[in-house]
């Protein structure tokens, strides 16, 4: 594959968690949560998107997200459990992505906020239709998506290299 190869990365961040007296890595997923994460299953699968790769953080309430979620498309990922996703900064979120072989076209990370719309925001200079002003505006709530495309090398993914394609919200 080429590193001209047009390449999408989705930002998934997980269902509605729980509040159990558990740390919050070990946060389960609401109920709600459980019902959102089928139905951010079945809208990824209407993108279209064949993932190549899955990285999901370790958490419990992202790793509950991915288990439901996934039964909704049509093939199942190679997942990867990562455990700098927990917690992870916009740096860290740009030097992982930064590590994905070039042989992987459309990358999917199941992850947390801030950082999920913390890098959908940074790697999007522009957006299809009003995307990026729903996403700003909807503050990236629990099972939201975004779709974002641009070429090159995932090494070479940094700030305002992508285009917005899609932006998604359980109350859209």
């Amino acid at each position: 594959m080429s590193v001209d190869t047009p390449r999408r990365i989705v930002l998934l961040r997980h269902a509605k968690a729980d509040w159990p007296q558990v740390s919050d890595h070990e946060r389960p997923l609401a109920e709600r949560g459980r019902t959102e994460a089928a139905t951010s299953g079945r809208r990824l699968a209407d993108t279209g998107i064949g993932f190549d790769l899955a990285l999901c953080s370790t958490a419990v309430r992202t790793r509950e997200t991915w288990k439901i979620a996934v039964h909704e498309l049509p093939h199942r990922p190679r997942t990867v459990y990562e455990e700098r996703l927990y917690e992870a900064s916009l740096g860290d979120l740009i030097a992982l992505v930064n590590e994905t072989p070039d042989e992987v076209a459309d990358l999917l990370l199941i992850g947390h906020n801030p950082g999920m719309h913390a890098l959908a925001d940074a790697l999007s200079a522009g957006a299809e239709g009003d995307s990026l002003a729903r996403m700003t505006q909807g503050a990236f709530p629990t099972a939201a998506f975004a779709v974002v495309g641009f070429e090159g090398s995932w090494k070479s993914v940094e700030h305002g290299v992508g285009r917005l394609l899609e932006y998604w919200a359980p109350h859209d």
